[in-house]
């Protein structure tokens, strides 16, 4: 038998990552499979997370790595760890090879171990100082974690090994409400090739944060999150306006957490997502943001989220602007208060060629432009129409319209159509359509609301009949 030199075992074992059953198979092998394998194994947590005893066992192997000052430290506290703990020396260096330092896994680790423990005034310190040591333990044996989720009070960036774990950092979520002042001013020190940077409760101004985004040398992705309202932050905004001409992704978890104006800095910007879910927001803030919205120009955009902001006339000016990449836009309002979403569905149909999904809304009066879209844009997979309006008349079959225009427009590519049930439709129109199928394959074929307005049970029984005959893969109607 060929013996395989490493190199290529190495290949086929990074193959196998998604077969959990056969990279296990492979430990049992030879010690020199084995010692291949287990780095490849612990690289992730979600080889374990999937089964409490898998976790329960990996838990232990954490604990049982804890240097036998630790161990000691939290004796002296009273912090008893698992008998099933292992007191010999383990026969791998485990936590060297795990690439993840999540937050979920402490808590559980630490859940584990006072799951039994009455209630007493000091427990919280206990968790604490057990919290700390297992910090400590993957800080110190770690030395290129990529991803970071900060969500805690434990000074990272200050713990013995910080400065070799963290310098290949490259991406890292931060709750603002949670991290040391200092720790973060240190992790500047450290870490300056993030390449995507999460915020949570990002509601006034912090400079630790400042310094971090200011020493970053790439940065790609930025997403900030604000749960309660303080305020525009300004420094922030700032910051990110001088890494404009780096960020590609933004998501902004309202709108309003920044100044608008930094929106024009962003000229190689190709993903956005923007969210307006605050009830409490001044309406000047958002008719700035508006503005802003219709200045800037995204020549490089491919993908547009927007929720709960009415800004149609805004969209469609971006959208014209852009350079024909747009492969996909999701908008979605809240409130039935809207205009312009003429301008906007004319704008998708004459700049964007290679969308392959779309979900917006339309009025009744659109209906007629959606035949250019579908003539317009022959890459569609993914297409969905919600109402703004819905008080028709009992004898309107307006929706009529918009399957005629589907039954004889739509690309072949077309494969998943969700539409408003807030619109009535014959079926006869409805047949049509779904006999123009037959040609393609419909996966998906959904109605909104359709147990509100004017879905029927002969509606529902037409679909039946051709899920039945595979001519629809699934609808929510069925």
């Amino acid at each position: 038998m060929v013996e395989l030199n490493v190199d290529c075992l190495i290949l086929i074992f990074n193959e196998l990552q998604t077969d959990k059953e056969s990279l296990y198979a492979c430990l049992l092998v030879n010690r020199e499979w084995c010692h291949l394998v287990v780095p490849i194994l612990w690289k992730k947590y979600s080889w374990y997370y999937d089964y409490e005893e898998s976790e329960k066992k990996l838990f232990n192997i954490i604990l049982s790595s804890l240097s036998s000052s630790s161990k000691q430290l939290l004796s002296d506290n009273d912090i008893k760890l698992p008998s099933t703990i292992f007191l010999k020396p383990l026969l791998f260096n485990y936590i060297s090879y795990c690439k993840f330092l999540e937050v979920e896994i402490i808590d559980k680790i630490i859940n584990m171990v006072f799951e039994e423990e009455i209630i007493t005034e000091n427990i919280y310190d206990k968790k604490n100082l057990l919290e700390q040591e297992i910090y400590k333990l993957f800080i110190v044996q770690c030395k290129n974690i990529k991803e970071l989720s900060w969500q805690t009070l434990q000074p990272l960036s200050l713990f013995p090994g910080a400065s070799i774990c963290f310098s290949q950092l490259y991406s890292l979520s931060i709750d603002i409400d949670f991290v040391n002042s200092d720790a973060l001013y240190e992790m500047t020190k450290i870490c300056k090739d993030l390449n995507e940077l999460t915020v949570y409760d990002c509601s006034q101004d912090h400079p630790g944060l400042i310094s971090l985004i200011d020493v970053q040398r790439n940065l790609k992705r930025v997403s900030l999150y604000s749960y309660s309202k303080k305020g525009i932050c300004k420094e922030l905004s700032k910051a990110l306006t001088r890494k404009g001409n780096t960020i590609s992704d933004l998501g902004l978890y309202p709108v309003s957490i920044i100044q608008p104006s930094f929106l024009t800095s962003l000229i190689n910007l190709r993903n956005m997502s923007i969210y307006n879910y605050h009830n409490d927001n001044i309406e000047k803030e958002i008719l700035e943001f508006q503005k802003y919205l219709a200045i800037s120009e995204f020549p490089k955009l491919q993908s547009l989220n927007v929720y709960g902001l009415s800004s149609f006339r805004e969209l469609a000016i971006l959208i014209e602007k852009t350079k024909g990449n747009i492969l996909e836009i999701y908008i979605y309002i809240y409130n039935k208060a809207a205009e312009n979403t003429e301008m906007l569905i004319k704008a998708i149909a004459n700049n964007c060629s290679k969308i392959e999904r779309l979900s917006t809304h339309l009025e009744p009066k659109d209906f007629i432009h959606v035949k250019s879209l579908l003539l317009n844009c022959k890459n569609l997979i993914h297409l969905e129409f919600n109402s703004l309006s819905f008080l028709l008349s009992e004898n309107d079959n307006t929706g009529d319209e918009l399957l005629d225009n589907l039954t004889e427009f739509a690309p072949k590519s077309l494969a998943e159509i969700i539409i408003s049930g807030d619109w009535k439709y014959s079926i006869d129109a409805l047949e049509r359509f779904f006999e123009s199928c037959r040609e393609r394959n419909l996966n998906r074929f959904d109605i909104t609301h359709y147990g509100r307005y004017y879905i029927t049970d002969d509606h529902k029984v037409t679909i039946r009949k051709y899920i039945n005959e595979g001519v629809i893969i699934e609808s929510n109607c069925a």
